[in-house]
C-alpha cells in the first residue's frame, strides 16, 4: 500500500525530488522543482504530494490549487508543459490505481470539487505503459481534450534524414544551403525574442507564454537542457528556435519563429535539418514539435509544416474528474 504526504509536510528537500525524475521512468524537466522555482513566490499554491512504499519515495505529483469560480481545483502545476504522476519504471498496475485513489482523498480532504492533470505524451516513457491513463478512466475521470502534438521519431540513420523530409521540405533546406544560411547554437536572446514577439503578434495576435527574463532565467536554471539555435544570413539572426530536452530520450522545440523579411530564404527548414542530425547524434529519440491543436482544433497549415519534417501526431491528453 502506498502512503501520501503534501511535499510541503514532508522530509523531501528540492534536490532529492529533482534527483528522483532523473531516476524516474517518465519524468521531464517541467516536473522539477528547479524549473517551477522560475515562477514568482506566491503565483500559485503548491499542492504537490509525496508517495512512499515501504518508506521509500515511490511517487511524485506537482501540483497546485487554483480558486476558480469560488471552486477548488487540484490541478497539474500550473506553470509547467506536462503534470501527472512521475514514478519508477517497474509501476504496476495496483500502484496506478492507488495513486489515482489516493489523490482523489486528498483533493476531498482538502474542500476541492474537481482534479484536472496533463500527462506527459507516452514518447516521454522509458517503459511505454498506459497505466495511468486506465487507472484514470476507471476512476471516473474523463478527457478535458485530447490535443495531437506532432512528432519526429530520430530512429534512422543520419544520412538518410533529409530523405525522411516530404519533397517541399527537401527542396527548402538545399535552397537555404544555397543561399548561405549557417546553424549556430547562440545566446541572442534579445535579438531572437524580438523575432518571435513580432511573429506571434502578426500570425496568432498573442504574445509569447514566458517573458523575455522569464526565458533568459529558465536559461540559466538549465543551461544544457535549454538552447537557443539560429539561423545566420551573415551575422544577421533571421530564424531562431528554442529547445528544452525534457529529458534523456525527447527534445521539445518551445519556440520556433522567423524573421518575415527573410522568409524566401526558408531559413527554419534548414535549422530543423541541423538539429536534428545534432540531437540524434546526442542519442535522442525523438524531436517534439508540440501540438498544432488548441482545444482539439486543428492549425492545418501548422500541422502540414511539421508533417513536411517527418512529423506524425500523438496524443497529449489533459484529464478531469468531478468530485
Amino acid at each position: 500500500m502506498l502512503d501520501y504526504i503534501p511535499f510541503k509536510d514532508s522530509k523531501v528537500s528540492p534536490d532529492e525530488w529533482d534527483n528522483f525524475i532523473d531516476r524516474s521512468d517518465n519524468g521531464t524537466i517541467f516536473h522539477k522543482r528547479r524549473f517551477l522555482s522560475y515562477h514568482p513566490a506566491g503565483k500559485f499554491k503548491d499542492a504537490s504530494l509525496v508517495f512512499t512504499k515501504h518508506n521509500k519515495l515511490f511517487s511524485l505529483f506537482p501540483a497546485v490549487i487554483i480558486d476558480r469560480d469560488g471552486k477548488k481545483i487540484l490541478s497539474s502545476h500550473g506553470g509547467a508543459s506536462y503534470g501527472s504522476f512521475v514514478y519508477k519504471e517497474d509501476l504496476n498496475l495496483k500502484e496506478a490505481f492507488d495513486l489515482v485513489e489516493q489523490t482523489t482523498d486528498f483533493a476531498r480532504q482538502n474542500g476541492c470539487s474537481k482534479i484536472q492533470l496533463t500527462i506527459p505524451p507516452i514518447i516521454y516513457l522509458t517503459k511505454y505503459s498506459n497505466y495511468i491513463d486506465f487507472a484514470l478512466v476507471k476512476n471516473g475521470f474523463q478527457y478535458v481534450k485530447r490535443d495531437v502534438s506532432s512528432v519526429v521519431q530520430l530512429d534512422f540513420p543520419k544520412d538518410e534524414l533529409l530523405y525522411t523530409y516530404r519533397a517541399e521540405a527537401r527542396t527548402a533546406v538545399k535552397k537555404s544551403i544555397k543561399q548561405g544560411i549557417e546553424i549556430a547554437e547562440c545566446e541572442k536572446f534579445a535579438e531572437y525574442y524580438e523575432i518571435l514577439k513580432k511573429n506571434l503578434k502578426m500570425r496568432h495576435n498573442v504574445n509569447p507564454t514566458h517573458t523575455l527574463d522569464e526565458l533568459i532565467k529558465i536559461k540559466k536554471l538549465f543551461p544544457s537542457e535549454v538552447r537557443l539555435w539560429g539561423a545566420f544570413l551573415e551575422d544577421k539572426l533571421i530564424a531562431g528556435v528554442c529547445n528544452f530536452s525534457a529529458n534523456d530520450k525527447v527534445v521539445l522545440a518551445f519556440y520556433i519563429s522567423h524573421d518575415e523579411e527573410f522568409q524566401e530564404y526558408r531559413a527554419v527548414n534548414l535549422l530543423f535539418y541541423e538539429i536534428m542530425k545534432r540531437y540524434q547524434d546526442e542519442g535522442y529519440k525523438f524531436l517534439d514539435f508540440g501540438i498544432f491543436t488548441v482545444n482539439m482544433d486543428p492549425n492545418w497549415g501548422l500541422g502540414r509544416f511539421k508533417e513536411n519534417f517527418g512529423a506524425r501526431g500523438i496524443f497529449r491528453d489533459t484529464f478531469y474528474k468531478d468530485i
